[in-house]
C-alpha cells in the first residue's frame, strides 16, 4: 500500500514564502500488524532531508547525522580521511569547546559516539528526551562551524589517535591486516573499496590539516546529509528545531553518486602475508558480487548460510565436524558500490592451506549434488524474519536503521523491501546466484601464515596489483570556500533543558516455584518476541576445590549445545532456525546458564526444543574429543593475543596461581586434557539441580501465560548445590611492581593496573558509592586518565578505570592498550592520575558533573529487552528492594566531596598495584628500567619465566 504523502502540488505558495521551511515529502504509517518503521521524511531548502520516527514508549530521543562519505570518497595516497574527520568532528566548533561535546552528552545523562564505513559516517546522541534541542544545536554547530576551531595541535593528536586505533584494531591483532590484503588484490587500483576506512599508515604521515580543511567542505554540506531523530519526540517540534539549527547552513557542493564497473577477475589470484601474532594459518576466499539492495541479495544471503552459517551448515559438517578445521564461515556483504561473498576457513594444526582450498571446493561440489531443500528456505526465512524483528527493539536500532536506508538507497523504507525479497526466495533463487557468482568463478584467495609456517601456503603468490592505469579523481576540492550561516538568533547561547522526563524502572513479578526455583518477569509488548534466562548454580566457581579440572564448566556447556537423545545438533538448529528462536547454553563465574530467545507466536515449539536440550542431553566420545580439541586449540590461538593474555595474566597475578578466580573460565591446556567424557556425565547427572535455579522472563507474554509453560522446570531434581567459599581478597600486595609479558613486535602495550579491593557488589552500600567515586578518574570518555592518554597525548584509543564486583570477591583495575614508544612515558602519566587522585580527590566541578551524568541516565537503561532482563536478573541475583534505584539515586544527590575522597584514598592504594605490562620487551624494557619500579618477567601464561630472577 502506497502511504506516502507528497506536497510539491499541494503547497506550493507556503512553501515560497518561508525561505528555510522543510518540505514533507513522505509519511510512512503502520498498517495492521505490518513491520515497519513509521516516520516522516522532509527535505529543506539546502538539501539537508530530515526523518523523524515517533516512538514514546521510553522517555529517550536519539538524534543521527549522517554524511554521505566514507572510504569510497577517498583517492590514492589520501587513505583514511572520512574516518580521520570522523575524530575531528569531536574536537569542538565555534560555540563548543574542545573535549565539551562528549562532556555535555555525557552530563546530560547520554550516550554518543561515531562510526565511519566505505559509504557513509555518522554522528550519534542517546539521550533523555528534555535534551533534543541541545543535540540538534550540538550537531548542527559542527556542521556548520567547525573549521576554525579545527587546529594544528588537536590534529596531531587525532593523527596520532588514528594511528593507535589501527594498532590496535588492525596491527597488534591476529589476522588483522587480512580484510586490507583481500581488499587490495580484489579491487582494481584506486578503486575507491581497495583500501580499509582506518587508511595506511603512510597516508595518515602524508596529510596536513589543510588537506582535511577541504575534505570538510567538499563532503560535510547539509545536502549531503541525514538527520535523523528518533523517540520521545513530536515531529512538528523537531522540524521546527531543526529548521532553526539547520536551515541557515549554506548547502555544500553537489553531490553525484560514485559509478564504478563491477569487479572482473581473470584468474583466481593468490596472496599471501605472514602474521606475527598468529599459530595457526587462515584461507580468505573471496568472491565479488553485487551492490546492496540488489534483486540477488537475499538469495545470496540464503546460500552463505547454508554453506558457513552454523552448526548444520555444509563447511561445518564436512570441515569443522570432522576435524579438518578449527573455525569455517562464509558471509555475504554488500555495499553501495560492490559486493563480497567469502569464506573463511582455519584449519587443524597439521594441515596446510592447499589441503583446505581443496576441502572447500569438495564441499561446493557436495553442496551442488545436494542442492537447496525447502526446509533450507523456511529455515532462512524464520531466521531472517527473527533478525528483522529483534533490529527494532531499541529506539537506536531504528534510528540507525532508516538514516543508513536513506543515505544509501534514498529510501528510509527498505525495510519492507528487504522483507519481501526474503519471503519471495526460492530454491531456484539460492542456485541460481551459487551458479552466477560462486560455481567455477575466479576468487582472490589469501593465505594468512604465522611466522615461521610459510610452507602451508594455498598456492604460491601469482598475482600483482597492476597501477598503470589509474587516474585520480576530480572530487572537486579546487576554489572550496568556507561560508558560516547567518542567523537570526544568537547561536552561542546553549539551548536549556526540556522538563525532565519521567523514568519509570520496569514493572516487574516474582514468584517462587514449589521445587525452589525463583522467577522474576517483565512484561514488554512493544514488539512480538520473548526472553528466557535460565542460571542453574555451578560453574567455575565449582572448580575451586579440583582445579586441575578448571574449564570443565565452560566445557560441558559447550557439549550441552551439541547432541540430544532425539535431535542430532544440526536437526536442532534447523528447527530452532526456522522458528526464528536461538537456546545456548553458557557457562558463567558461578552458574549453567540457558538463554533463550523467541517470537511469541513460536514460544511454545521453542521452549519444548529447549526441555530436550535440558532433558536429554546425548554425550559422545566422539563430539567430547572434537570439543575437546577445538578448546584446546582456542587456548593456544589466544596466547597470541595481548588483550586476552592481559586479562588472563592479570587475574593470575592478583588472585595468585591456585585460587579459582585467578584461573581462566575457559581452563589450560593441561587442564582440559585432563577432563574426560566421564567428568561431564558426572557433571549433567550430579550438578543441574533445581534449588536456588533462576528464572528471567522478559517479553510479550504474562505471568499467568509463561509460567505453566515452565512446568517441566519442575523435573530439575530439588537438590541445593554448594558452591565451594572461597577468600574474597586472597593476598595482600606489598608494593607496585611490574610484571612484563613478552610479545615479540606488539605495536601495542596492554597495560592492567590492578589490585583486588575484596569490596563485593552491594547496590546501595560502598560498592555503589566506588562506582561513584571512579567516573571522575576513568568512568567514562571525560575520566582523568583518557583525556590525560588519549585527548593530550595521543597515546591510545581509550583508557579507562573499573571497579569491579560481585558475591565474591571485587576488584580496581585500569586497562588500556597504548602504543609501545610511550609505555614507559604512559606508566608515569597513569601513575601521576592515580597518586593525585587517592591523594587529593575529587574537584567540585567534577562532582557536579558526575551527579548530573550519572542522575539522568537512567532513562537509556531500561528500554530494550536486554536491558530490562538484566535489570530484573540483578534484582533476583542479589535480593533487592523494589525502590532500590530510588535509593540510589538519593544516595547520589547527596554524596559529597569528601566522601568521595576518602573512598578514593582508601579504595586506589597506589603504592600497592599489580602492573602488568604486554608488549615486545625489546622495545619497552628500557624505558621501563628507568620507571623505578621492580619488574618480574612472565610467560603467556602468567608463570615466571625460566631461569628468570626477580628483577633486571
Amino acid at each position: 500500500m502506497k502511504r506516502a504523502i507528497l506536497l510539491l502540488a499541494i503547497m506550493p505558495c507556503l512553501y515560497d514564502q518561508v525561505a528555510a521551511q522543510a518540505k514533507l515529502v513522505e509519511k510512512i504509517t503502520r498498517q495492521g500488524h505490518e513491520l515497519v518503521i513509521p516516520y516522516e521524511k522532509y527535505v529543506l531548502p539546502n538539501g539537508l532531508t530530515l526523518v523523524v520516527h515517533e516512538d514514546h514508549s521510553d522517555p529517550i530521543v536519539q538524534v543521527d547525522v549522517t554524511y554521505h562519505v566514507g572510504s569510497a570518497r577517498e583517492q590514492i595516497g589520501k587513505s583514511g580521511f572520512a574516518h580521520f574527520f570522523e575524530h575531528m568532528m569531536f574536537q569542538g566548533s565555534d560555540h563548543v569547546k574542545d573535549e565539551e561535546h562528549f562532556k555535555m552528552v555525557t552530563d546530560a545523562g547520554g550516550t554518543l559516539n561515531g562510526s565511519t564505513n566505505r559509504d557513509r559516517t555518522n554522528y550519534y546522541e542517546t539521550v533523555p528526551s528534555n535534551q533534543l534541542e541541545k543535540m540538534l544545536w550540538l550537531e548542527a554547530d559542527r556542521m556548520g562551524f567547525l573549521l576554525d576551531a579545527v587546529t594544528q595541535q588537536k590534529f596531531e593528536i587525532q593523527r596520532a589517535t588514528v594511528k593507535n586505533e589501527r594498532g590496535q584494531n588492525y596491527d597488534n591483532r591476529p589476522y588483522g591486516l587480512m580484510a586490507e590484503v583481500a581488499a587490495r588484490n580484489l579491487y582494481p587500483y584506486g578503486h575507491p573499496y581497495s583500501w580499509l576506512t582506518i587508511g595506511y599508515i603512510e597516508d595518515l604521515n602524508r596529510v596536513d590539516v589543510n588537506d582535511l580543511k577541504n575534505f570538510f567542505l567538499r563532503w560535510y554540506g547539509p545536502n549531503n546529509a541525514t538527520v535523523t531523530v528518533g523517540g520521545d519526540v513530536k515531529t512538528a517540534e523537531v522540524v521546527k528545531l531543526v529548521e532553526k539549527y539547520f536551515g541557515s547552513i549554506p548547502k555544500g557542493p553537489a553531490v553525484e553518486k560514485v559509478v564504478v564497473p563491477p569487479v572482473v577477475l581473470e584468474k583466481d589470484r593468490y596472496v599471501s602475508y605472514t602474521d606475527n601474532y598468529i599459530r595457526l594459518p587462515l584461507l580468505n576466499i573471496v568472491f565479488p558480487t553485487v551492490p546492496n539492495y540488489h534483486k540477488d541479495m537475499a538469495a545470496l544471503t540464503c546460500l552463505a548460510q547454508l554453506l558457513g552459517g552454523g552448526n548444520s551448515s555444509i563447511l561445518y559438517q564436512q570441515l569443522v565436524k570432522s576435524q579438518q578445521a578449527l573455525q569455517a564461515n562464509v558471509y555475504s556483504q554488500l555495499f553501495e558500490l560492490a559486493g563480497e561473498f567469502t569464506i573463511r576457513v582455519i584449519p587443524m594444526p597439521g594441515k596446510t592451506l592447499a589441503d583446505m582450498e581443496k576441502l572447500v571446493r569438495a564441499s561446493l561440489d557436495s553442496f551442488e549434488k545436494r542442492g537447496v531443500t525447502d526446509e533450507d528456505i523456511e529455515k532462512f526465512k524464520g531466521y531472517t524474519e527473527a533478525q528483522y524483528i529483534n533490529g527494532l527493539q531499541s529506539v537506536s536500532g531504528k534510528v540507525f536503521q532508516l538514516a543508513a536506508f536513506q543515505t544509501l538507497a534514498g529510501n528510509p523504507n527498505m525495510i519492507g523491501t528487504l522483507l519481501k525479497m526474503t519471503s519471495t526466495v526460492t530454491k531456484e533463487d539460492v542456485m541460481r546466484v551459487y551458479n552466477q557468482y560462486i560455481k567455477g568463478k575466479h576468487a582472490v584467495i589469501v593465505s594468512v601464515l604465522p611466522k615461521g609456517q610459510e610452507s602451508v601456503i594455498a598456492a604460491a603468490d601469482n598475482y600483482e596489483i597492476d597501477k598503470t592505469h589509474y587516474t585520480a579523481p576530480d572530487y572537486g576540492y579546487t576554489g572550496l570556500k568556507y561560508t558560516k550561516a547567518t542567523d537570526k538568533f544568537d547561536r552561542s547561547k546553549r539551548p536549556g533543558n526540556g522538563a525532565n522526563p519521567v523514568v519509570k524502572v520496569p514493572a516487574f513479578w516474582r514468584k517462587d516455584l514449589p521445587n525452589k526455583i525463583k522467577c522474576i518477569g517483565a512484561e514488554n509488548n512493544e514488539l512480538p518476541t520473548v526472553t528466557l534466562i535460565i542460571s542453574i548454580p555451578g560453574g567455575h566457581l565449582l572448580q575451586a576445590n579440583d582445579t586441575a579440572r578448571v574449564g570443565l564448566a565452560s566445557l560441558f556447556a559447550d557439549m550441552m549445545n551439541e547432541d540430544t537423545k532425539n535431535y542430532t545438533a544440526e536437526q536442532m538448529a534447523i528447527e530452532l532456525d526456522k522458528l526464528g528462536s536461538t537456546i545456548e547454553v553458557t557457562s558463567s563465574r558461578d552458574a549453567i546458564v540457558f538463554t533463550v530467545e523467541a517470537l511469541k507466536k513460536n514460544i511454545d515449539k521453542t521452549l519444548a526444543l529447549l526441555q530436550e536440550r535440558l532433558f536429554n542431553p546425548k554425550f559422545t566420545e566422539a563430539t567430547f574429543n572434537r570439543i575437546q580439541r577445538q578448546t584446546l586449540e582456542s587456548l593456544k590461538q589466544s596466547k597470541t593475543r595481548p588483550a586476552v593474555v592481559a586479562d588472563d595474566v592479570i587475574a593470575a597475578v592478583n588472585y595468585g596461581a591456585t585460587h579459582i578466580f585467578g584461573m581462566n573460565e575457559y581452563g589450560t591446556e593441561s587442564s582440559i586434557r585432563n577432563i574426560t567424557l566421564k567428568d561431564i556425565e558426572y557433571y549433567y547427572n550430579n550438578y543441574l539441580a533445581a534449588n536456588n535455579t533462576k528464572v528471567v522472563v522478559v517479553g510479550d507474554i504474562k505471568q499467568h501465560e509463561i509460567l505453566p509453560k515452565l512446568a517441566f522446570l519442575n523435573k530439575l531434581p530439588n537438590k541445593k548445590i554448594e558452591l565451594p567459599v572461597v577468600p574474597a581478597k586472597p593476598k595482600e600486595v606489598d608494593k607496585s611492581r611490574i610484571y612484563l609479558v613478552d610479545i615479540p613486535r606488539a605495536a601495542q602495550t596492554e597495560f592492567r593496573i590492578s589490585h583486588v579491593t575484596g569490596l563485593k557488589y552491594d547496590a546501595t552500600g560502598e560498592y555503589y558509592k566506588t562506582g561513584l567515586m571512579n567516573f571522575a578518574l576513568g568512568g567514562g570518555f571525560n575520566g582523568r586518565v583518557n583525556i590525560n592518554l588519549r585527548e593530550d597525548k595521543g597515546w591510545t584509543y581509550g583508557a579507562r578505570t573499573n571497579f569491579n564486583g560481585d558475591e565474591y570477591t571485587g576488584d580496581f583495575i585500569f586497562s588500556s592498550g597504548i602504543k609501545a614508544d610511550a609505555t614507559d612515558s604512559a606508566l608515569a602519566e597513569v601513575m601521576k592520575e592515580l597518586k593525585a587522585y587517592a591523594a587529593n580527590g575529587i574537584k567540585e566541578e567534577e562532582l557536579v558533573f558526575m551527579k548530573n551524568a550519572i542522575g539522568q541516565r537512567d532513562a537509556l537503561r531500561y528500554e530494550t529487552g536486554t536491558q530490562k532482563a538484566g535489570f530484573i536478573q540483578r534484582m533476583l541475583q542479589f535480593n533487592l528492594p523494589a525502590n532500590y534505584v530510588d535509593q540510589q539515586l538519593k544516595i547520589l544527590k547527596n554524596i559529597t566531596k569528601p566522601e568521595i575522597d576518602a573512598l578514593a584514598k582508601k579504595y586506589i592504594q597506589p603504592d600497592k598495584l599489580n602492573m602488568v605490562l604486554v608488549g615486545d620487551k625489546a622495545r619497552i624494557l628500557p624505558g621501563l628500567q628507568k620507571s623505578g619500579y621492580e619488574i618480574v618477567e612472565l610467560n603467556t601464561d602468567g608463570k615466571p619465566v625460566d631461569g628468570m630472577k626477580k628483577g633486571f
